[in-house]
């Protein structure tokens, strides 16, 4: 699968974010202001999670128009996303 630019975009804010993270713990700030950035953190990757899914799941439907090979690629993104929590 090929991934577009918005991904990417969103890995590198994610990977910014965790940066931020590691500096705030070096620096001594409270666990209730790192456990806020992480939880921030843990969103943004669920959203590219999602994300991910949804646009493979798309170009997978538009392709298989119907059919069960459409029925099992619905199947794979659902799994996909329940394992991903």
């Amino acid at each position: 699968m090929k991934f577009d630019d918005d991904v990417k975009k969103r890995l590198k804010r994610i990977e910014g974010q965790v940066r931020g993270v590691l500096k705030m713990m070096e620096e001594g700030e409270s666990c209730k202001d790192v456990v806020s950035q992480l939880v921030a953190v843990r969103s943004a990757v669920d959203k590219t999670v999602a994300y991910v899914v949804a646009s493979n799941l798309e170009k997978t439907l538009l392709e298989e128009k119907a059919g069960s090979k459409a029925n099992k690629a619905v199947k794979d993104a659902v799994d996909l996303l329940i394992k991903s929590k």
